[in-house]
C-alpha cells in the first residue's frame, strides 16, 4: 500500500511541476484523479507498454483530456515511450505531451478529447467494437473491456447524453467509466448549471451505476469489481472526488482547474502530500518498480494471447486489400438518384468488406445504407453489421469514431447532409485523429426539393472542404458514384464525406474516362473556348449548357470535380491538363460559391447560391435558382463578352 500511495503522491507532483513549468494546463483534474488512475492502473486495466498496440489490450478513454498529465505521468511511469524529457515540455512544440493529444497509438494513447463528451461517444463505439469482433471470433481472440474517464463537463455535454442512451439499451457490459465527481467548472461551482441527479439518470438509462468516495482506492477497486462482474450494462463509477486534492489553498476552488497552481502553492501542496517541496519532477525508483511489476499483468496476457493461433476470419478483418467494385450496369442516360446508386452497391460492399459496419440516424431506408442479409446489431444479436443509432447524429458520429479507433473493422455512419451540422465536431475529429471513417450523406442540394431550406443543405461543401485531411466526394451520376465508393474504402489515412443526391441524374457516357474519378477531376468533354467545373447534379447542367453554347460558336470544356482534395493532390501537370492554361473558367454547384474562388480564379465566374433554399419541387428550384442549362449558358456567354 505504501508504493500505491507513493505513486498517488508522485503522480500529483508531476502534474503540478509539468503544468507550472508549462505556465499552461489543468493541474487540478490530474491531482483529484490521482488515486482512481493508480487503482485502475495498477490493479486491473492490461495494456503492455512493449507492445502497445497489441489487439487485445483493454481500451483506455480521457474523455475529460484537459487533464491529459494525469495520463503522461501514468504511462511515463509505466515504461511506455513517453520519457521524463517528454513531461518537462509538457505543450511544448516539438514534444508528444501535447495539451489534447487525441491519439498516439504507439504511446499508449487510444484516445484523449478535448471537446468534451467526445471521449464518452468514443468508448462507446470501442465497446460495440469489442462485443461484435467477440461474437464473430470467439473470446479467445477478442476479450477486453473499455475504461475511461469522465467529468461534469462530459455529462453535461449532449453527445455524451446520445451515447449513453444508446450504450444502456445496448447493454454494453464491457464499458466501465469512472465519473470525476469534483462539482467544480471554470465558472463556479457546477450547482450553478448543473443539479441533475447523475445516478438516477444512468439508473434510467440501463447502466450500473456504484457511488464511492473517489480517494479511497479499496472503495474504487471494490466498485470496479462489481463493474467487471456485470456483464449486462455498461457501469459508471461515481467517484466523489476533491479537485486540487493536495492543495491547501487551491482545492475545491476553480483555481486548480486551468491554471497552474503558483509556485508557492505546488510549494505548499509537495511539502501536503509528503514529496520534496524544492524538488521538481520527482519520481523515486520504487514508483518505477512498482507500476512495472504491475504492467506485467498485461505482458503476460499479451504473450498468452500471442500464443494462440489467429482463425481465418482475423486475417480476414486484419488484412488490407484493394477494393474493387463492379458497376450495377446503368445504361448512359437513364436518371437514377445517385443514392440508389450507392444503396445498390452495399451488398457488393458488405461481401468485399467484411469489416464494414455502421448504420444510420434512423433514415437507413432513405439514405440507403443497409447491409443486404445481415441482421441489427443488438443486445441479443452482436454479430449484426447494420446499427440503428436513432435520432442521434452527434452521438452516431462519436461511436462510428469509436469503432474506427478500436481497429478490426470499417464503420460509416450516415444521415443527411445537412445535418452534418449536428455531426461536425465528430467529423472533424475523425479528420484530426487520420480515422477512416466513412460519411455516408444523402439529399445533397436544394434540389431535394418541398422539405425547403431547413433540409437542404447550401453551406456545407464548402465548409467541409475547408476542414484539414477531410475528403468530400460529389459524384455526378451512376459511374462515378462506384468509383466514390471505391475511393472511400481504398483510403486509409483519414476519412471521407461521400454526398449521394435524392433526385435522379442522367448516367453520363464515360467512355474513356473511366476510373478517372480517383483523380479528384477530368474533363467530361473537350473544348477550348472556356471551362465549366462542375460536381454531382451540376456536371449534367454543364454539359447541356456546354450544347447550348455551341450554337453560338463557344467551343466550352467541361470538367466534373467530384473530390477537391484528390484532385489537388494530383501533380501540376495533370492539374493544368485538366483545367487547360490561359482558358475562362466557370465553375457551378449548387451550393455556397466560397471556396471556388481557388479554381476559377480572380477573374472567373462562380455560379452557386449563396442564399437558403425554398419548398418547391426541385425543377422548379432548379429554374428560379438558375441551375438550368439555358440559364448557364446565358451567364456563361455574359461572362465572356465582359
Amino acid at each position: 500500500m505504501r508504493n500505491e500511495f507513493l505513486a498517488v503522491a508522485v503522480v500529483k507532483g508531476l502534474a503540478m511541476d509539468a503544468v507550472q513549468r508549462a505556465n499552461s494546463g489543468h493541474p487540478g483534474m490530474p491531482m483529484g484523479m490521482a488515486d482512481i488512475a493508480v487503482t485502475l492502473w495498477s490493479r486491473f486495466i492490461k495494456v503492455d507498454p512493449d507492445n502497445p498496440t497489441w489487439p487485445n489490450r483493454d481500451r483506455f478513454v480521457l474523455s475529460n483530456g484537459h487533464g491529459s498529465m494525469l495520463l503522461y505521468a501514468m504511462l511515463h511511469l509505466c515504461g511506455f515511450p513517453i520519457t521524463m524529457e517528454d513531461l518537462k515540455n509538457f505543450r511544448q512544440w516539438g514534444y508528444p505531451t501535447a495539451g489534447h493529444p487525441e491519439r498516439e497509438l504507439e504511446l499508449g494513447i487510444e484516445t484523449t478529447t478535448g471537446p468534451l463528451g467526445q471521449g464518452f461517444a468514443n468508448g462507446v463505439g470501442m465497446a460495440v467494437a469489442e462485443e461484435h469482433l467477440r461474437a464473430r471470433l470467439g473470446a479467445d481472440q477478442v476479450d477486453h473491456h473499455t475504461y475511461g474517464f469522465v467529468s461534469d463537463g462530459d455529462l453535461m455535454e449532449g453527445v455524451a447524453a446520445e451515447a449513453a442512451s444508446l450504450a444502456g439499451h445496448l447493454g454494453l457490459g464491457r464499458l466501465i467509466y469512472y465519473y470525476d465527481d469534483n462539482r467544480i467548472s471554470i465558472d463556479g461551482t457546477t450547482d450553478i448549471t448543473f443539479s441533475e441527479d447523475v445516478d438516477t439518470r444512468f439508473r434510467a438509462l440501463g447502466w450500473h451505476t456504484v457511488a464511492v468516495d473517489g480517494h479511497d482506492r479499496e472503495a474504487v477497486a471494490g466498485a470496479t469489481l462489481q463493474a467487471l462482474d456485470n456483464q449486462e450494462q455498461p457501469s459508471l463509477i461515481i467517484c466523489r472526488t476533491h479537485i486540487g486534492a493536495g492543495s491547501p489553498n487551491k482545492v475545491d476552488t476553480p483555481g486548480a482547474h486551468g491554471a497552474p497552481l503558483g509556485a508557492e502553492e505546488v510549494k505548499l501542496a509537495k511539502e501536503n502530500i509528503g514529496i520534496p517541496a524544492e524538488e521538481d519532477f520527482w519520481a523515486p525508483s520504487e514508483v518505477y518498480r512498482f507500476m512495472s511489476e504491475a504492467m506485467e499483468r498485461g505482458r503476460a496476457a499479451r504473450r498468452e494471447w500471442e500464443s494462440r493461433d489467429r482463425t481465418a476470419d482475423w486475417h480476414t478483418l486484419h488484412t488490407r486489400r484493394p477494393v474493387r467494385l463492379d458497376s450495377p450496369g446503368f445504361e448512359p442516360g437513364a436518371s437514377v438518384a445517385t443514392r440508389n446508386v450507392s444503396g445498390k452497391l452495399f451488398g457488393q460492399i458488405g461481401r468485399k468488406v467484411p469489416g464494414l459496419i455502421g448504420g444510420a440516424a434512423d433514415l437507413a431506408e432513405s439514405t440507403k445504407t443497409v447491409l443486404p442479409g445481415d441482421e441489427g446489431f443488438s443486445r441479443s444479436n452482436r454479430l449484426g453489421r447494420n446499427i440503428h443509432f436513432g435520432v442521434r447524429e452527434h452521438g452516431m458520429g462519436g461511436i462510428v469514431n469509436g469503432m474506427a479507433l478500436h481497429g478490426g473493422l470499417r464503420p460509416y455512419g450516415s444521415t443527411f447532409f445537412v445535418f452534418t451540422d449536428y455531426m461536425r465536431p465528430s467529423i472533424r475529429l475523425s479528420a484530426l485523429m487520420e480515422l477512416p471513417c466513412i460519411w455516408v450523406m444523402t439529399h445533397d442540394s436544394i434540389m431535394l426539393g418541398e422539405d425547403g431550406p431547413t433540409h437542404q443543405p447550401v453551406e456545407h461543401l464548402a465548409s467541409l472542404r475547408a476542414m484539414p485531411g477531410l475528403w468530400v466526394i460529389r459524384p455526378a451520376d451512376a459511374t462515378e458514384s462506384v468509383e466514390a465508393w471505391e475511393m472511400a474504402l481504398n483510403r486509409t489515412e483519414g476519412p471521407t464525406v461521400l454526398v449521394f443526391s435524392r433526385q435522379g441524374l442522367p448516367v453520363l457516357d464515360r467512355s474513356g474516362t473511366e476510373g478517372l474519378a480517383a483523380r479528384g477531376g477530368y474533363v467530361v468533354r473537350s473544348g477550348d473556348d472556356v471551362v465549366i467545373m462542375a460536381t454531382g447534379s451540376e456536371v449534367s447542367v454543364a454539359l447541356g449548357a456546354s450544347d447550348l453554347l455551341e450554337s453560338h460558336g463557344v467551343s466550352a470544356r467541361v470538367v466534373s470535380l467530384p473530390c477537391w482534395e484528390a484532385f489537388e493532390q494530383q501533380d501540376p501537370d495533370y492539374r493544368q491538363e485538366v483545367l487547360g492554361r490561359g482558358i475562362p473558367r466557370v465553375s457551378i454547384e449548387a451550393g455556397a460559391t466560397f471556396g471556388w474562388e481557388k479554381m476559377v480564379g480572380s477573374d472567373g465566374l462562380a455560379i452557386g447560391i449563396d442564399r437558403f433554399g425554398a419548398s418547391a419541387p426541385h425543377q422548379v428550384l432548379a429554374q428560379q435558382f438558375g441551375f438550368d442549362p439555358r440559364t448557364v449558358a446565358e451567364r456563361v456567354l455574359s461572362h465572356l463578352s465582359d
